[in-house]
């Protein structure tokens, strides 16, 4: 067994299974149904990582990231991002880093595992390539966590004030069924609106033609946006306005 899962189920606590499978919604009809945790918290997991993760290779992330254990699949994406993050001067390992990323995505699938992972990875290789791959999984993605990937991971973008794939991203996803893509949406308009809050109100308003980065996204919606999107993206993304701002913007919200 390798030293990172023999560590992680050294630091098992079983008085904290419960609270953490209710936390990540593991029952019947659940988003994380049927996943099972050792009851470690994060900070604990970022030791284990720390103190583990040069002594790793491509087999030993292998065998964590198909683990059973909840924990243990997110230890392996932490120590995915250090060696990812240690290989500038490498950009065949870089690579290796993120096709190993793209090629388990079936075990990304829990928010947590996607919104500590994705940007410090995907986004962070895509800073200076061709960001298409992001639309796909937006517009094409197997499951609800690769969609929230491609959101997310515009995190890298917004930080470096790029924020145009976030809004066309945000269009794709505008009216997407499930709540953890509302919040996820919210949450990076929030972010670019930081940034540069006559941005995110153009994006509100509807009034963008600067967002074509996606040929396959509406140059006009047919209402503005602020309107018709998820009233919990839209209490996301405006959290930060000033008070007479939001209230007003919620009180013309139809949808």
């Amino acid at each position: 067994m390798n030293l990172l899962y023999s560590e992680m189920l050294r630091r098992s606590d079983p008085g904290q299974v419960a609270g953490l499978s209710r936390f990540f919604k593991t029952g019947p009809g659940q988003y994380g149904y049927g996943d099972q945790f050792l009851g470690i918290k994060v900070p604990v997991t970022r030791e284990v990582v720390k103190a583990c993760w040069k002594e790793l290779d491509f087999n030993d992330l292998e065998e964590c990231i198909a683990c059973q254990y909840h924990e243990v699949r997110l230890a392996a994406l932490l120590s995915l991002i250090q060696v990812f993050a240690h290989s500038k001067k490498d950009k065949a390992r870089q690579q290796a880093c993120i096709d190993f990323y793209l090629a388990h995505t079936d075990r990304i699938n829990n928010w947590d595992l996607v919104d500590l992972s994705c940007y410090a990875l995907l986004g962070e290789w895509l800073l200076d390539k061709d960001r298409s791959l992001l639309y796909r999984l937006a517009r094409n993605g197997r499951t609800l966590w690769e969609q929230r990937i491609a959101m997310v991971s515009t995190m890298a973008f917004v930080r470096r004030g790029e924020l145009d794939d976030t809004f066309a991203i945000a269009d794709i996803l505008l009216h997407h069924p499930h709540d953890l893509i509302h919040k996820a949406v919210g949450w990076l308009l929030r972010e670019a609106g930081k940034r540069d809050k006559a941005a995110l109100e153009a994006y509100l308003q509807g009034c963008d033609p600067h967002i074509a980065t996606d040929p396959a996204t509406p140059s006009k919606p047919s209402l503005p946006r602020y309107q018709s999107m998820p009233r919990t993206m839209l209490r996301y993304a405006i959290e930060k306005f000033p008070d007479n701002e939001r209230e007003y913007l919620l009180s013309k919200h139809t949808r």
